[in-house]
């Protein structure tokens, strides 16, 4: 807070000084891109607590509302509450007791015995902001969403643990050793990049049938634990190291594995928490690869399981939002602990 304030205080010639023109452009342009970036964001935060008929609304709202319900006596269910505008011109809150046609039959809750016929154009719904929390629970326990999500979170970890150490070995060898074909080798790793998935799709999934891992969560894991992407960024970060320091340690009879373990990893910690970033939001948000090797219900990870929601027919929607969310928030708890290696590890990679 204290840095948002002097952000927001300070000034092009000095504090104190009235805000010139490029101020107030500078900090409208800035509040725009807020809005545009986390705009959507809060509108799937906020619809994520409307109900079904809510979401179907027009014009929508911001927050979820839902219509106020009374309960009036004589009556067995709760009734709908609508602010009526009477013949006389006065404004009474109303509860419907039922609907002919364009007329609607309602009563005035603190009197019960007296009923009026109100158009249903004289009339508005009162509202309140009502939070559907049942559109979090319903999923979490008929849907079996929890199994879906540690589903999710089995494959993230394990397969974050394996790309990690597959590729910072690879970029090891690329960047420490001397050997012929380095330099074609580096060319084959980059230029893997330009293979689209879909490409390569078939093979793979040949391959993931012969050695039976079809419905198994290590179909998911295993095929991309090595990514092109992560061997060239720990290669680059690896480059900028000190020789000397492992012909030092060389010197000290230290095997390659001893430095290469205890020397190389902790220096490139910022570029691996960059490729650990990558690598769990690639694998959390997969969603083709999974959909071809998984096909039993009790081993779908969540991108798989919001597909559940969305049917030929009809698509449920205050289900499909909330869960939404919930595969939302650990990307980004992930991404606020570890955003502050993100500039130093790209900016030391020469990634762009």
């Amino acid at each position: 807070m204290a840095a948002l304030a002097r952000l927001l205080g300070a000034r092009r010639d000095g504090p104190g000084r009235p805000l010139h023109w490029t101020d107030i452009a500078s900090y409208a342009y800035l509040a725009f891109g807020v809005v545009l970036m986390f705009g959507p964001v809060l509108w799937l935060v906020f619809s994520s607590f409307k109900t079904q008929s809510a979401l179907l609304e027009f014009p929508p709202s911001l927050m979820p509302m839902a219509q106020v319900e009374v309960t009036v006596a004589g009556q067995p269910n709760p009734l709908p509450l609508f602010r009526a505008t009477l013949p006389d011109g006065s404004v009474k809150d109303l509860a419907q007791i039922r609907r002919v046609g364009l007329v609607a039959q309602m009563v005035d809750p603190a009197e019960p015995d007296k009923t009026y016929r109100v158009a249903i154009d004289k009339r508005e719904p009162v509202r309140k902001v009502a939070l559907a929390t049942e559109n979090y629970t319903e999923p979490l326990r008929q849907f079996a969403f929890l199994r879906f999500l540690s589903n999710s979170l089995f494959v993230t970890v394990v397969a974050t643990a394996i790309t990690l150490l597959i590729n910072s070995m690879a970029a090891y060898g690329l960047a420490v050793y001397e050997f012929r074909g380095k330099t074609a080798a580096t060319l084959a790793v980059i230029g893997t990049l330009m293979i689209p998935i879909t490409i390569v799709l078939v093979p793979v999934y040949l391959v993931v049938t012969e050695l039976g891992l079809v419905n198994s969560l290590w179909a998911v894991i295993l095929p991309g634990a090595a990514t092109p992407t992560g061997v060239f960024l720990l290669r680059q970060y690896m480059l900028t190291l000190p020789r000397d320091l492992i012909e030092a340690a060389r010197m000290d009879k230290a095997s390659e594995w001893q430095i290469y373990w205890r020397i190389v990893m902790p220096l490139t910690l910022p570029a691996l928490a960059v490729l650990a970033i990558f690598s769990i939001m690639w694998r959390w948000n997969e969603f083709l690869w999974p959909l071809a090797v998984l096909t039993k219900t009790e081993v779908y990870t969540l991108q798989i399981g919001l597909a559940a929601f969305q049917g030929e027919l009809q698509t449920q929607w205050h289900y499909l939002l909330a869960m939404t969310v919930v595969t939302l928030a650990p990307v980004a708890l992930v991404f606020v602990f570890l955003q502050r290696f993100i500039t130093t590890g790209i900016g030391s990679t020469g990634m762009k």
